[in-house]
């Protein structure tokens, strides 16, 4: 039966987050809070804890999964960036966009996308996340919480927690969260194209 921690939204307490970690270094899987929607995460370098998240929602093994990073000195580790992406990602994180750049060697070879070698990346705003990164030192392997069959995302920490108590090994409650999840943007071209419209605003990058 999953744990369930009662995390202030601005004011992470330390000793929760620290024991958070914990569960992500052990293999576990986490439903945690975003600047977006509630998401899962787990360990990138645990491919039983990715299939067992892909499970949750109802995903076979082919489906891309997201790299929370804590910001863009670490997206760079995992994702080639150019003089023009970096400025387009600076004025963009953190924020409630997903950006899909091709990965560097960093990056476990199953979780690029298997024609493109690419991967979705993410800088979220929300102290809980980035209290969470700050404790792990690396990026949280994610997706968001929208399981198969619904149209919206989970949002209700109650809820979570009554449906996902034996699936899940920790439900963070950092209070309710939205149901739009990420704008989704390919920066892999010359020009940004919008994959997924969602939360982030595009009204300065799309004519």
């Amino acid at each position: 039966m999953a744990q369930f921690f009662n995390i202030h939204a601005d004011n992470p307490q330390p000793r929760l987050i620290q024991q958070a970690v914990e569960v992500l270094k052990r293999g576990g899987v986490i439903v945690y809070p975003t600047d977006s929607c509630y998401a899962l995460g787990c360990h990138i370098g645990d491919k039983e804890a990715a299939m067992r998240l892909l499970s949750v929602r109802g995903l076979d093994g082919g489906h891309d999964l997201t790299l929370i990073c804590s910001d863009l000195s670490e997206l760079g580790r995992y994702a080639q960036v150019d003089n023009t992406q970096f400025r387009f990602l600076k004025a963009h994180t953190p924020g409630a966009y997903t950006f899909i750049l091709r990965g560097t060697r960093e990056v476990p070879k199953r979780l690029l996308h298997k024609k493109h070698d690419t991967i979705g990346l993410r800088v979220p705003d929300h102290p809980i996340v980035q209290a969470l990164l700050a404790e792990l030192g690396e990026p949280i392997l994610s997706s968001t919480l929208l399981l198969y069959g619904e149209d919206v995302p989970l949002t209700e920490p109650w809820e979570i927690r009554e449906r996902l108590e034996h699936l899940v090994d920790l439900v963070i409650d950092g209070g309710a969260c939205g149901l739009t999840p990420t704008t989704v943007v390919d920066l892999t071209t010359d020009t940004p194209s919008v994959v997924r419209f969602g939360k982030g605003d595009t009204s300065d990058f799309e004519g």
